[in-house]
């Protein structure tokens, strides 16, 4: 029977444990398994390998991504790692300027330093990404929406640019979730997560999880994740499937609240502009509808005032917390310049936009009129 995703949300992976009939998957708190014999054992021998509590998740996470593999990880910077560990010195990447400080850093201040090339740039222009890909380009790398500024990438145009050259498409999927886009079937090869944000849900676990349909590649991946051993405790893993139970309906608050945001801010004197999927004046509003099912949680918009208006309106918030992370069912707030992106260089921020203007919200599901009440107040 083909299960609707709420449904897998629920029980995708997870069964009755079979000794004692609990309904939840039970925390596995071990890191090694008895043998019956020198190397016959019950699918489990060291819990960096495998552990029963992440397999769940794994089955979950792959599930609502509609993969047939999926992989677990300690955190979401875990998980790009891992992917990028299948490349060799000389190799090429192609990413998209605006992505998380946290994968900039890795690439531009880590990995680089291995012979890794990297060129950041604008992958809303197919032209773009077609000129700069070289032989040795291996992968291209995409957030959409991007972080922060809210961009959409046309993930089927990039994948099908990509697969003609042999290039692996991944995408970073943290925020739309599986609930509102699913980019395997849009082409892509692997999908990644930062399973601390909006699939978990509650401000409380780290993790990270990939997500391909490919059997060579999750057996490199697999192989990659026990040897680096980048992996999650069962008590992570554990959490976040009980935050997956709730995403679809938290999904879909966040979403109906972030819309009405955006719309009050759009109208606010004191704000120069929003950036929101859903709304008609985003750039790629056309393509938000055609890829995705929703438009996410995260609102970006630019304060009128410079970086001491902004710095006044983010004291003045009450019902919001000013905090890096986002997608919690608790609305934050944050200042990317300052906060989440300052690892980008001051000239690479001023150019693709993020400046001391730049507020970005994750809003949460308290009741919209609270969360609009608290921006009018702190905006004033």
């Amino acid at each position: 029977m083909n299960q609707r995703f709420e449904t897998r949300a629920i029980h995708a992976g997870c069964e009755p444990d079979p000794g004692t009939g609990a309904i939840m998957t039970p925390i596995f708190q071990t890191s090694t398994y008895v043998q019956e014999s020198p190397g016959k054992h019950k699918g489990y021998d060291y819990s960096r390998t495998h552990n029963p509590t992440r397999t769940a998740l794994e089955k979950n996470i792959a599930s609502l991504e509609e993969g047939k593999y999926g992989l677990a990880f300690s955190s979401g910077m875990s998980a790009i790692s891992t992917i990028t560990q299948m490349l060799n010195a000389g190799d090429h990447i192609i990413c998209s300027d605006d992505v998380y400080g946290g994968t900039f850093r890795l690439f531009d201040k880590v990995l680089k330093k291995f012979n890794l090339e990297f060129d950041f740039i604008d992958l809303t222009s197919l032209q773009s990404l077609e000129r700069y890909i070289k032989n040795t380009t291996k992968l291209v790398w995409l957030e959409s929406p991007s972080n922060p500024l809210l961009k959409l990438i046309d993930i089927e145009a990039t994948a099908r640019i990509a697969k003609s050259r042999g290039i692996v498409t991944v995408v970073d999927n943290t925020f739309a979730t599986p609930f509102f886009q699913k980019p395997l079937k849009l082409g892509a090869d692997i999908v990644m997560h930062s399973t601390t944000k909006y699939l978990n849900g509650h401000s409380d676990v780290i993790g990270g999880a990939l997500v391909m349909n490919d059997q060579e590649l999750y057996s490199k991946l697999q192989f990659l994740q026990n040897a680096a051993g980048g992996v999650p405790g069962p008590f992570d893993c554990f959490l976040v499937l009980r935050g997956i139970k709730t995403l679809a309906i938290r999904m879909e608050r966040h979403a109906e609240n972030a819309l009405k945001i955006a719309q009050f801010l759009e109208n606010h004197p004191k704000v120069r502009r929003v950036i929101y999927p859903g709304l008609s004046s985003h750039p790629q509003h056309k393509l938000a509808k055609r890829q995705m099912t929703g438009f996410g949680g995260i609102v970006t918009f630019f304060i009128k005032g410079g970086l001491e208006a902004a710095r006044k309106f983010l004291e003045r918030v009450t019902v919001f917390s000013l905090a890096e992370s986002l997608g919690g069912v608790e609305s934050l707030i944050e200042h990317p310049a300052i906060m989440t992106h300052a690892s980008l260089p001051k000239e690479i921020r001023e150019k693709i936009g993020i400046s001391d203007e730049l507020i970005r919200v994750s809003v949460g599901i308290e009741n919209v009129d609270d969360l609009i009440d608290d921006l009018k107040q702190a905006i004033a």
